[in-house]
């Protein structure tokens, strides 16, 4: 009996979970997710499960050949582009097909009260210059500390997992908590906590969205930090399109 073609799946994301459980049903390949390791206790996806990084460009070529695998989907979060610069160039270094599953970004609609910025050091900035008071800030626990020397705000943290260290923030309230957030959850938040601007990056997705619709709906600012570049390669939205490619790769390869 030939064995089942490997794929390895860069995960994390709502859609590498529902990718790995679709290729685990189909039973047309061997499924291995890897997740970074940055959340503790981590949900499991279908399919064997490695946790943490691989030894930068050379580890991963290394991994990709040690483990004959066939083909790699890309499916991390939008925001971790040094994993994706380092899949393209594993995945050239050993001979392996990639493909990136990306869900699209948010796009500004009319209403919205949306100032676009590349990195955090440019939200501190906006910040200063407005009139901002009360600031939800869900821009991951990692990624906190640019906001704590802003001791004129109060700041709502929301994040899956406790921060560790906590940045010296003044004044703050820590909100630990896992999308997807309904539209009246998220219009009761930022109600209750007299929100008058976000903080977020542009993750795209639906897990997290209804805040940008609560928002517009109460003309609140939201500084929307844009996705970094990556690397040009096959790109689709949606596991369907995923799961055709891999189709693809085993009539390739047949």
């Amino acid at each position: 009996m030939a064995l089942k073609p490997k794929i390895l799946i860069l995960g994390g994301t709502t859609e590498a979970y529902a990718l790995a459980a679709a290729l685990v049903a189909s039973d047309d390949w061997q499924v291995i997710s890897s997740l970074a390791g940055r959340t503790p206790d981590p949900r499991l996806p279908a399919g064997e499960t490695r946790i943490g990084g691989f030894g930068g460009v050379a580890g991963l070529a290394g991994y990709l050949a040690e483990q004959r695998i066939r083909a790699v989907i890309d499916a991390t979060h939008p925001f971790a582009a040094t994993m994706g610069w380092n899949a393209q160039a594993a995945c050239q270094m050993a001979a392996v097909a990639l493909l990136r599953l990306e869900r699209p970004a948010w796009s500004a609609v009319p209403g919205d009260q949306w100032e676009p910025v590349a990195d955090w050091d440019q939200a501190v900035a906006a910040l200063q210059r407005g009139s901002s008071r009360r600031v939800l800030l869900a821009v991951g626990r990692q990624e906190l500390a640019p906001f704590a020397g802003l001791s004129d705000i109060w700041f709502l943290i929301r994040a899956v997992s406790p921060p560790d260290p906590m940045p010296p923030f003044q004044s703050m309230r820590l909100l630990l908590a896992r999308g997807p957030f309904d539209l009246k959850q998220e219009r009761n938040l930022l109600d209750s906590d007299r929100i008058d601007s976000i903080v977020c990056k542009n993750s795209g997705g639906q897990a997290t969205d209804a805040k940008l619709q609560a928002a517009r709906e109460r003309g609140l600012r939201v500084i929307m930090r844009q996705r970094p570049q990556r690397p040009e390669l096959p790109t689709v939205a949606t596991v369907e399109e995923s799961l055709a490619w891999l189709d693809g790769q085993i009539a390739r390869h047949a």
